[in-house]
């Protein structure tokens, strides 16, 4: 498995080269050497054939093309699929890339008319929410069950900023404090902007092998366990447990892998909101209900924390350019798991970690399981 991180300034089929690219220089490959291409999808590239459209502006003629659509979750499925195609003997290589540049080839009315797509076109458009708005709900409600304050889920947005202080690919790198987040304007209560992740560019590519090169590092990274759940569409057909597909996916991910919460020693959580981070680390079984906030506050999460935590600084603060976000936790995982990540790199042995992503409205969800064959 060999990753490549986001990148900035280019429409999205450059993006997508460059990092494509680059994950071929790491990995040793020519590009006539990768047999399968998955390739996310694009809300400023909406082609009907997008992952044959970058196959022939890549120059690729791969066996097996395919382009993947579930929201947030796609980045972490890309993988998971190219997984399967390899176990099954279909093909020996696969790309998965994705990118956008949704920052600065998207206007804001073309993005908030995106986000608004989600909502059910009967029961939800009509009342004008947006993404930001459904996330608020279960914000409030996850505030109200569980006791928790606006501030606890802060703690998780100065976490991400923190840890983005040190990559110099992130795309916000200043501080932040707990009272800056509650200060931040009020985009859909009870979240404000800094509980929000930005409008991002950027591309991020990974390349699962059936048979990976030997490195000078000596640092194999295996696909050890997946897990996928998709429990609804809408936030108005949800189940009561909003967040039952993250349970669902991550432990059928545990059990492939023959693992468990405490096996894990690095976590790459999906972030689009801090209340997403929040549930989906609760769900997932790294920390009590209502205690994601004050776990981060405590340093679990920090680079020497037993658990570090995207340390790339997530979505949040690494930035967010649609499926290639998730695809670049992916990126940051694998750069620990073989300790190459300089300043930021976490102060213990990260042997095994665990990813999760979710697309919609905690609609779709994705586990993942990696570990380091040395």
């Amino acid at each position: 498995m060999t990753p490549y991180g986001r990148l900035d300034g280019q429409d999205t089929l450059d993006l997508m080269g460059q990092a494509a690219t680059l994950a071929l220089a790491d990995a040793g490959l020519a590009r006539g050497e990768v047999d399968g291409l998955l390739v996310a999808y694009s809300t400023t590239l909406p082609h009907l054939m997008l992952g044959t459209l970058f196959a022939e502006h890549f120059g690729l003629q791969p066996t097996w093309s395919h382009g993947v659509q579930v929201g947030g979750a796609t980045g972490l499925t890309l993988v998971a699929l190219a997984s399967h195609l390899v176990r099954s003997g279909a093909v020996r290589r696969v790309l998965c890339v994705a990118g956008e540049n949704r920052l600065t080839g998207q206007s804001r009315d073309d993005s908030i008319k995106t986000l608004a797509q989600v909502g059910h076109a009967d029961y939800e458009v009509p009342l004008g929410a947006s993404i930001p708005a459904y996330y608020a709900l279960l914000a409030a409600r996850y505030l109200h069950e569980t006791g928790t304050t606006p501030a606890d889920l802060a703690e998780l947005a100065v976490l991400m900023r923190a840890h983005a202080a040190t990559h110099p690919g992130a795309q916000l790198r200043q501080p932040i404090a707990v009272a800056d987040v509650l200060a931040s304007k009020l985009v859909s209560a009870p979240l404000r902007l800094l509980d929000c992740c930005p409008i991002s560019d950027g591309a991020a590519a990974v390349i699962v092998d059936a048979e990976p090169g030997a490195r000078a590092d000596g640092a194999v990274i295996r696909i050890a366990g997946t897990g996928s759940a998709h429990t609804h569409q809408h936030v108005s057909a949800a189940p009561d447990d909003a967040a039952l597909g993250a349970r669902q996916a991550a432990a059928a991910a545990f059990a492939q892998a023959g693992r468990g919460v405490g096996d894990m020693r690095y976590v790459g959580m999906y972030d689009s909101f801090t209340v997403t981070l929040a549930m989906l680390l609760e769900a997932t079984g790294f920390c009590a209900p209502g205690q994601a906030g004050a776990t981060a506050r405590d340093g679990l999460f920090g680079p020497a924390g037993r658990l570090p935590l995207n340390t790339h600084g997530g979505l949040l603060s690494y930035g967010h350019c649609g499926a290639a976000g998730a695809l670049a936790h992916v990126a940051e995982a694998v750069a620990q798991m073989r300790g190459g990540c300089g300043a930021r790199q976490v102060a213990h042995e990260a042997p095994l970690a665990f990813l999760h992503s979710d697309g919609g409205v905690l609609s779709s969800h994705t586990s993942m399981v990696l570990e380091r064959d040395a």
